[in-house]
């Protein structure tokens, strides 16, 4: 099943079904009205929805109509909690390579995960806006789940039976900002501004036998400026999302709509590129002694998307440009 959000107009926007090719849509509000409704309800509503998106696929539902991606918002606008991970650690280790930074310690027996701002999404053909170029923009192609809730204490090995939606997405980083605010310990606040997804959420039987060990097998294709900048694979994570799960519930319940993030995906093996500019900068200034690409300019663009094993379409692609915004500018 897939779902996504239209743009309304109101601050969670209007829940859609959408046809598995991503061409049709219909209005799901009779059955839940916004996905975070549907999360919080989710036992009870997903069948309904599932046969909505049946007879969508058959042609066979009233009041269907062509989907327009450029009206959809991020599939869930705000979320109650945002985890992301760093869960790649060919990634870690480049950076750490690069910059002579000290090894973080027990990083293969404990995921990295901090606590971002779910507040302000972005969806998949919004303009990034950004205050400076001066803050080093960059982006990170992720995958994440969507929770339903998860009891405090939750094992690793029955993690997977609260994910119900995978996405992914854009977690834009500005990285002229972060080395102070990773200094402090306190996390990220300015140098994580809002997140871009791809159209819509999909369900784990989508993905087919690409969806195995909590992890999503499958190349993340990324352009920047109509040129390929890499296609590392997803399955290359060190932790699955099942972990994740657990080391997030650990101490406490984890509410319906909880997104937990993978963190860029990165691979040991160079030749399939990178999902974020920073890594290239590393592995130049490892070769070169120095990084030769700058980082995102007003009006570049990126694109992000991951396909089946067929070339079939799951997600749908990000695809957004970065500009200047805010006060005044906005």
């Amino acid at each position: 099943m897939k779902l996504a959000t239209l743009d309304d107009g109101s601050r969670d926007g209007r829940l859609l079904v959408v046809s598995q090719d991503l061409t049709r849509a219909v209005d799901a509000s009779g059955i839940a009205a916004t996905l975070q409704a549907a999360l919080d309800n989710w036992v009870l509503l997903e069948s309904g929805l599932q046969r909505l998106y049946q007879r969508l696929n058959a042609n066979a539902v009233a009041g269907a109509f062509d989907l327009d991606l450029a009206q959809l918002a991020a599939p869930l606008p705000r979320a109650w909690q945002w985890l992301d991970g760093s869960c790649f650690l060919s990634h870690g280790e480049l950076m750490q390579k690069a910059f002579n930074l000290e090894p973080i310690e027990g990083v293969e027996r404990i995921p990295l995960i901090y606590q971002g701002a779910g507040d302000d999404f972005l969806g998949p053909r919004a303009d990034i806006p950004l205050p400076s170029e001066a803050h080093g923009i960059d982006f990170e192609g992720e995958f994440a789940v969507l929770l339903d809730e998860v009891p405090m204490g939750c094992p690793a090995e029955r993690a997977l039976e609260h994910v119900r939606l995978l996405l992914q997405l854009n977690d834009v980083s500005l990285r002229a900002l972060a080395p102070r605010e990773m200094k402090t310990g306190f996390g990220f606040i300015q140098a994580k501004p809002a997140s871009s997804f791809a159209p819509v959420a999909v369900t784990p039987d989508e993905l087919g036998s690409a969806w195995r060990d909590g992890r999503v097998h499958l190349p993340l294709t990324v352009e920047w400026n109509g040129e390929w900048f890499g296609h590392p694979h997803g399955g290359a994570m060190h932790f699955g999302f099942h972990e994740l799960v657990a080391h997030a519930a650990l101490t406490r319940r984890l509410s319906a709509g909880t997104l937990i993030g993978s963190g860029t995906v990165s691979n040991a093996d160079r030749s399939v590129g990178s999902a974020c500019i920073a890594e290239r900068r590393a592995i130049e200034t490892i070769v070169h002694g120095a990084p030769r690409t700058g980082f995102m300019r007003f009006g570049d663009r990126v694109r992000m998307e991951a396909r089946g094993r067929e070339g079939e379409v799951l997600f749908g692609a990000i695809d957004q440009r970065v500009v200047q915004g805010g006060w005044p500018c906005a």
